[in-house]
């Protein structure tokens, strides 16, 4: 490692992600309104309390409930409208940051419309997870995450066979997640081979 950083691992309460760079050296720190779920370093606050606290790079992972074309089908319920607004707009302060390096992960979604097209789209399966889940990555200063298909002179492969989607389109009401990640609290994780990685590529940048 070229040089110790210090991360900043923000909407994370499960600790998946500062974990991956932490076992690498770096002073990596998650931040959520909820406790952590795995013991280390961690804010239980409101992120924009420490964002400016000198941190080298910082994966952030905002709310998606309201900014995700998977809830389409209440699109334009009550109230729905300005609780959207609120999520673009933490969206934007977390994409606005005084931080070197940023990369902001959501589904597809409101900031694709609003802001601008992610920089890349990823599954887990293109990183040894058997599932199917398509992840936006908005990038500051950071290289896309490299996976290979196949073994080929750069690498090994890492990716497995492409499976069923963990979501359906069922009876035209709009996307409905199947029993593969069920609940919005599991869909939140970040998945283990994703986060290391983002800690072993991005580690030393």
């Amino acid at each position: 490692m070229s040089k110790k950083l210090r991360v900043l691992i923000a909407c994370e309460f499960s600790g998946i992600v500062r974990e991956a760079f932490a076992n690498l050296g770096h002073d990596a720190m998650s931040c959520d309104l909820l406790p952590t779920e795995i013991p280390g370093k961690h804010y239980q606050g409101n992120v924009l309390d420490i964002i400016n606290d000198g941190f080298d790079l910082m994966i952030a992972h905002p709310p998606c409930t309201y900014l995700s074309f998977a809830g389409n089908h209440v699109w334009n319920a009550p109230g729905r409208e300005s609780k959207r607004n609120e999520a673009m707009n933490f969206f934007l302060a977390l994409a606005s940051a005084a931080v070197p390096k940023i990369c902001i992960e959501n589904p597809q979604g409101y900031p694709m419309r609003v802001y601008r097209k992610p920089d890349q789209i990823i599954h887990p399966f293109y990183f040894g997870e058997p599932v199917k889940k398509r992840t936006c990555l908005w990038l500051k200063n950071l290289d896309p995450l490299i996976w290979l298909k196949e073994d080929d002179f750069f690498g090994v492969k890492t990716a497995t066979d492409e499976p069923a989607p963990v979501y359906i389109l069922h009876d035209g009401k709009g996307i409905h997640w199947t029993t593969a990640l069920h609940g919005g609290h599991a869909r939140s994780k970040s998945f283990s081979s994703i986060a290391l990685a983002m800690a072993q590529q991005w580690g030393g940048c």
